[in-house]
């Protein structure tokens, strides 16, 4: 498995230490970047990220801005992300199991470094349910 990892300056310190944790999985990590606390625009690492995991370079996605919301907006605006917003390992389990979400993105300035390992690691191990939700998951693409 290959997984795409992004995050701003506020996810940065967040980002390095999962990035090791993810390797210890026997993961393959792709760095988009940023890799220091400098203050960045989100949009320039989501959207390199966000084309990867159409593109099928990446399987998955991990994105980390100070709340999320600036990362899951600028991913969702491509037709092959499904970003999911998530800030407890309950809500990590489900933006996989009922949206598939293929990226993952989580608020560094509001949870705990343990607490993003803890939503990593359940969102990875979490089947997509299938069923009534891929229906649902069929009808996002806007054409």
């Amino acid at each position: 498995m290959k997984i795409g990892i992004c995050s701003d300056h506020a996810g940065v310190e967040y980002k390095a230490k999962l990035i090791k944790m993810l390797q210890k999985r026997g993961i393959e990590v792709v760095n988009f970047g940023t890799d220091t606390t400098e203050s960045m625009d989100y949009t320039d690492v989501a959207h390199p990220l966000a084309s990867a995991v159409e593109k099928g370079s990446v399987d998955l996605g991990i994105a980390l801005c100070g709340t999320g919301n600036g990362m899951a907006i600028t991913l969702n605006k491509h037709q092959g992300v499904r970003a999911g917003l998530a800030w407890s390992t309950a809500i990590g389990a489900l933006v996989k199991q009922h949206n598939n979400a293929n990226v993952l993105v989580m608020p560094a300035r509001f949870i705990s470094y343990r607490m993003a390992a803890a939503i990593v690691r359940t969102w990875l191990d979490t089947p997509f349910e299938g069923g009534r939700h891929q229906r649902r998951i069929d009808k996002i693409p806007v054409h």
